[in-house]
């Protein structure tokens, strides 16, 4: 068994034009600060990361490891998930993705479209060029609006839509495949990628390919009502990244799982800071550990009423009370002996 990493923190939901929040220098002080031991970089935001640079320039790369650890702190991961939001837009979300984009592509699918590869291409260089394993990102989705069949999908239409989503992604897989690293997609409503069986479509649609895995963050489960333990134990071995996140479901008479287009406050099910809500975080990193993932437990937070800072502070201490420590023998251990053939043939009756 190998120990989990951690904690770690993605930055995304913490950035702003606010110090120590607006460069790279300052959130990682604070971070730091607060026991974080690594940081999830979102590589669409300038404050933090040039990914073009990134991906032209070695002596960049080590620039930003070395400030990083000069906080004692690693990068855990870059994260694309805007742009791979991007790899497969349904018209239908043509505007409102388009807040993704920079303005030269805005208005412009196939060039939005176009820049999204080029991004993923260059988070897998400078992936690489980082040192980093993995890479969280999201799948996109050409299929979302007719999760729910009515009216009645044409026949066909699931495996059209898998085949087209795939051939997008294959030449990106196969770019992180030659820079030896993980592509994990985030499981989440509203990519065509959401819960397992959409997993496993995809991942027949681009032949098992090896970096083809999952981050996997339980909040979006527990939304969905899946069994987000067993769910481990289906897919431990695609599992290459992981959002500490936490969130409770609470139907009620009025509204369940699709939330009636209330606010976040006012749906059922609902992110929380860690250790507010319903999941079994002490299930989650036993499986986890049991199952040998050695990446890193990463806090994400999207908590509906508590405040971030408080938030952050509190995740810090919960992610470390987590971390497993793996025994390296066991318990017992003391009432056993060496391996003796003669003897074991002697209480299996065979003497």
């Amino acid at each position: 068994m190998k120990q989990i990493k951690g904690p770690g923190i993605f930055l995304a939901q913490f950035a702003s034009d606010d110090i120590p929040f607006s460069n790279l220098d300052d959130i990682c002080k604070w971070a730091a600060g607060l026991g974080f031991k690594a940081i999830q970089i979102p590589s669409w935001d300038a404050r933090f990361f040039d990914l073009n640079q990134a991906a032209q320039d070695t002596s960049y790369c080590d620039e930003i490891l070395k400030k990083v650890a000069s906080y004692g702190l690693s990068i855990s991961e870059l994260s694309t998930h805007l742009q791979g939001q991007l790899v497969a837009v349904h018209p239908a979300y043509n505007e409102m993705f388009d807040g993704f984009a920079p303005e030269h592509v805005k208005n412009n699918p196939v060039a939005r479209q176009e820049w999204a590869v080029e991004q993923m291409m260059w988070a897998a260089t400078a992936s690489k060029q980082l040192g980093l394993n993995a890479h969280a990102t999201f799948s996109g989705a050409l299929l979302w609006h007719t999760f729910y069949p009515w009216p009645q999908r044409p026949a066909g239409l699931v495996e059209q839509g898998f085949a087209e989503l795939a051939k997008r992604w294959l030449p990106i897989l196969d770019a992180f495949d030659a820079a030896g690293v993980d592509v994990c997609y985030e499981l989440h409503p509203g990519e065509d990628l959401h819960d397992g069986v959409t997993f496993e479509r995809f991942l027949k649609a681009v032949n098992d390919h090896p970096r083809a895995n999952i981050l996997y963050d339980p909040s979006h489960f527990i939304l969905q009502q899946l069994d987000y333990l067993a769910f481990i134990d289906i897919y431990h071995e695609r599992i290459k990244a992981f959002h500490v996140k936490d969130a409770e479901f609470n139907a009620t008479g009025r509204a369940g799982v699709y939330g009636g287009y209330e606010s976040w406050v006012d749906r059922p099910g609902r992110f929380r800071s860690l250790g507010d809500g319903q999941i079994d975080f002490n299930a989650i990193f036993s499986k986890l550990t049991a199952y040998g993932y050695e990446g890193w437990a990463v806090m994400e937070w999207e908590c509906c009423i508590k405040h971030p800072l408080d938030g952050a502070a509190e995740g810090a201490k919960f992610i470390e009370q987590h971390i497993i420590r793996p025994t390296d023998k066991a318990f017992d251990d003391f009432a056993g002996g060496a391996a003796d053939v003669e003897f074991n043939n002697k209480v299996l009756g065979l003497s």
